[in-house]
């Protein structure tokens, strides 16, 4: 029982980290259109008031862009985030946090 239990893990954790890499993929694409605030390497802007991306979490930009999106979390321009779908800021936070 525990060899199957083993084996699943292993096939899930080999699918998570397959999907996990095509998706920064489409996730550096999207990130073209954060560059002019968060810069190319994702370090932020203090005079645009936009934080530093580079070395957060995944589970945390999904939570932050998620928050943005749905109006939870006030910021001055959210229109670049009201398009992005669910699987969008997925991709997104798994190209951020190869920055």
């Amino acid at each position: 029982m525990k060899c199957v239990f083993l084996l699943a893990f292993m096939v899930l954790n080999l699918t998570f980290s397959q999907s996990f890499a095509q998706d920064s993929v489409k996730g550096k694409t999207l990130f073209a259109s954060c560059i002019s605030c968060h810069g190319d390497l994702g370090m932020g802007s203090a005079s645009l008031k936009a934080p530093k991306l580079a070395g957060q979490h995944d589970w945390y930009i999904i939570k932050q862009l998620t928050e943005i999106k749905s109006g939870v979390r006030k910021i001055s321009d959210s229109s670049p985030y009201k398009g992005l779908s669910d699987q969008d800021i997925k991709d997104l936070a798994a190209y951020i946090v190869t920055l």
